[in-house]
């Protein structure tokens, strides 16, 4: 057995990480309905204006302003209908002087008209209409080019696509849409205790959790798992596993990483690659290891389901999300009474999973090999090193997931 050297703070563990952490240049074309959440690889410049023509912003009559000024309530203009233009069609004809046509919302100015006058503030009267009010030139009309003009840059390469963005790129009907590929994080439980689901479970053995759970944060941030299967306690099965997994972008182990007899992982990594730490300041999840591997990032998570799935949310998440170039995520916060005394750790930065009832946060930690310990929980909330006892009452910060 090893024992574990200098344990490194919480934020300089996060600081080695995100030195390490290179984002993707590989890029792909994807259908435009499944760009979202993804990140443009190429700035969109556009070749066409939006809109690109004039267009009626209301229902109404298409006028030259100048045959409304003068108009009121009680000495309304007369103007002749000469024609009627709908969304999708192109006008017939031109519009002359104390002329007008009828115009829906979105349909394109006919030539000779300014203005929209709202249906409203008129009256028809057979092959004619009544206007009561003087408007200005350019009154209810949505100008050629007013929302984007060709030539201009509109999204620049490196931006995450919403909802919003997509509609964006689908104003110039593209079908394909060129952005950067999502990272492929490779997932390894390890340990001769564990095996697949689907297996028949032997006395001692257990079905793989930690697995699923870091494949799920991993598609939950803009990765792609990819379950290189479960791999025994020992040198030669771990360097074969590895080397495997290797041919991703990052690695994920789970267990192997303490140091028990069997926890292996750091010994087989050194003299193959570096080991920038061994063990963090934290509570669960002390036996973090990260290290680099032929220029590929290696993350080692805790065995136990809890510390393994907690340190994912502190550790791998901001990093396949660096890879995947997406926006940090960051969890909602909300304030909430401690149900109960908690200890601190001493020494140790402390995530205490809780649930929320009645305004009051409830601690569900049970241990760290209770899955159950997150699945309960809607966050955790946080107790630095140098606190002792959070007091029942105390008012806490709840992090969501």
């Amino acid at each position: 057995m090893k024992p574990f050297g200098a344990l490194i703070s919480f934020q300089e563990a996060k600081q080695v990480i995100d030195r390490h952490i290179i984002p993707i240049d590989r890029t792909e074309l994807v259908a435009l309905d499944a760009a979202i959440n993804r990140v443009l690889a190429d700035d969109f410049i556009a070749t066409m204006d939006i809109p690109g023509f004039n267009r009626a912003a209301m229902d109404g009559y298409a006028v030259k302003s100048k045959d409304t000024f003068g108009a009121g309530q009680f000495k309304p203009k007369l103007l002749k209908i000469t024609g009627a233009v709908h969304a999708g069609q192109k006008p017939a004809g031109r519009i002359m002087s104390n002329e007008c046509y009828q115009i829906s919302t979105g349909a394109m100015m006919p030539s000779g008209a300014d203005s929209v006058m709202m249906v409203e503030d008129t009256e028809r009267d057979k092959s004619a209409v009544k206007i009561f009010k003087a408007i200005v030139p350019g009154a209810n009309v949505g100008k050629q080019g007013e929302d984007i003009k060709v030539g201009e840059v509109v999204l620049k390469a490196g931006v995450y696509l919403d909802a919003g963005k997509i509609g964006v790129l689908a104003s110039h009907g593209f079908i394909k849409i060129k952005v950067y590929e999502k990272p492929r994080i490779a997932v390894l439980p390890t340990g001769e205790e564990v095996i697949a689901a689907g297996k028949k479970l032997a006395p001692g053995q257990l079905y793989d959790i930690n697995s699923h759970t870091i494949s799920a944060v991993v598609q939950d941030n803009g990765g792609v798992p990819v379950n290189i299967g479960i791999s025994g306690d020992t040198r030669a099965s771990l360097r074969t596993t590895i080397r495997q997994a290797l041919k991703n972008d990052m690695v994920v182990l789970s267990g192997g990483s303490s140091v028990g007899e069997r926890d292996l992982l750091v010994d087989v990594i050194e003299g193959w690659g570096e080991v920038f730490f061994h063990g963090v300041q934290v509570k669960p999840g002390k036996p973090t290891v990260f290290a680099v591997i032929d220029g590929k990032p290696v993350m080692g998570m805790p065995g136990y389901p809890t510390s393994c799935l907690i340190n994912a949310y502190l550790f791998l998440v901001p990093a396949i999300r660096k890879m995947a170039r997406l926006p940090p995520r960051y969890g909602d916060r909300i304030e909430a009474k401690l149900s109960r005394r908690v200890p601190g750790s001493t020494g140790r930065r402390q995530f205490l999973t809780v649930k929320v009832v009645d305004g009051e946060a409830v601690p569900v930690f049970k241990e760290s090999g209770a899955i159950t310990s997150i699945a309960n929980a809607v966050g955790y909330i946080e107790i630095p090193e140098n606190i002792d006892l959070l007091e029942k009452g105390e008012q806490v910060t709840v992090v969501l997931f």
